[in-house]
């Protein structure tokens, strides 16, 4: 696979056409030859602004070759994003123009969940999770691994399922036909955490301490966890991490990053059961699945890791599936994580493992905008 540094999935090619146009006319084309259909198309503000002038109460409107409007969404760093909506080598046109606005459906969402032990829960419309807030030390000790809650249904179901076990109607760790929580995390990095993985030691950091949620849908929802100093070997600096999820993915994109003045390896890391599993490698180390055992609750759960520009090294130690690589002082690691489910969308391990392959050579061939001013 051909290593381009890529973090996100759109490539943006400005065109001119009129100074004087009251929209833009965006093309976006997909050069990939599987389809692309959930992937967002990043369009920068300033290049909308600087051709369409918005008035009080006007929004920014996406419609597309059918006069439809499509749902979009201003980010905290200025884009705007909608579905490119395409098949495999498919090439479409959008407009941006200016309207009163409308409320569309989510298709992703994440809050901190303080009536919960201040856990901070985030899903869309394939998948869910959530990591624990430093209330739950207490209770459970320490615990800084990622949890997934097994999702089987396009709506937003975690905030319903967390209410109904608070007031005791339905626990959520059984399936009421939408999905449920039988994830075991205790004290690993669960289904992709990260941590420092020095002298071939993991080394844990605690559960976060404070939390900003940055952009919340309707077709991404960012937040950024915030971590008390992690001693490695004898030294400390600080930890963050950053989600982000998009509308239609699998998977949920980890921004990690530390204080440290040196380079040291980390590794992205999956827990390992003690049987009845399997591992699925990529030869080329763009990504790793885990074939979860079937539980007395669940079966067909595979969980997968995958960073943009490919991994040092997999391996498994420490009772973990770890996908190894360098993090180098100010620059984070960027890498995704997730899973998929036989009772949703997947037939079988390998049918997950083609997604993964997909979505790794995705990050690495966005898809051509064309912005005509």
């Amino acid at each position: 696979m051909k290593k381009v540094v890529c973090l996100f999935c759109t490539l943006l090619v400005l065109t001119a056409c009129s100074s004087q146009s009251k929209t833009l006319q965006v093309t976006v084309e997909n050069p990939s030859d599987f389809d692309r259909t959930s992937d967002l198309v990043e369009v920068p503000l300033v290049q909308i602004e600087s051709s369409l002038h918005l008035q009080d109460g006007q929004v920014y409107e996406v419609t597309n070759s059918q006069k439809e409007i499509i749902p979009s969404q201003l980010t905290s760093d200025a884009k705007l994003l909608f579905q490119s909506g395409l098949k495999a080598r498919e090439k479409a046109v959008f407009t941006i123009g200016v309207g009163a606005g409308q409320a569309f459906e989510p298709k992703t969402t994440g809050r901190f969940v303080r009536e919960r032990f201040d856990d901070f829960a985030w899903e869309n419309d394939r998948v869910a999770f959530r990591i624990y807030g430093h209330a739950l030390i207490e209770k459970d000790g320490p615990s800084n691994g990622l949890d997934i809650w097994y999702k089987r249904t396009s709506e937003m179901f975690m905030d319903k399922r967390y209410q109904d076990e608070i007031d005791g109607i339905a626990s959520y760790h059984n399936d009421n036909g939408q999905g449920l929580d039988d994830y075991n995390v205790r004290r690993s990095l669960g289904a992709g955490a990260m941590a420092p993985y020095v002298g071939e030691t993991l080394w844990l950091n605690e559960n976060f301490i404070a939390q900003e949620l940055v952009d919340k849908g309707p077709l991404r929802t960012t937040f950024k966890l915030t971590y008390k100093d992690i001693e490695v070997d004898g030294k400390a600096f600080s930890e963050s991490r950053t989600f982000s999820i998009d509308a239609g993915s699998q998977l949920t994109k980890v921004t990690q990053e530390y204080g440290t003045t040196e380079a040291i390896p980390v590794a992205a890391g999956i827990v390992k059961r003690e049987s009845g599993d399997s591992i699925i490698a990529d030869p080329d180390k763009y990504y790793v699945e885990y074939l979860e055992p079937k539980t007395n609750k669940v079966d067909g759960i595979y969980i997968g890791v995958v960073f943009p520009q490919a991994a040092d090294n997999i391996l498994t130690d420490d009772g973990h599936v770890l996908a190894v690589t360098t993090y180098k002082p100010g620059r984070a690691v960027v890498y995704y994580t997730g899973y998929g489910w036989n009772k949703y969308g997947f037939t079988d391990a390998a049918d997950f493992q083609k997604y993964l392959a997909n979505f790794a050579k995705a990050l690495n061939a966005p898809l051509i905008v064309s912005v005509c001013r």
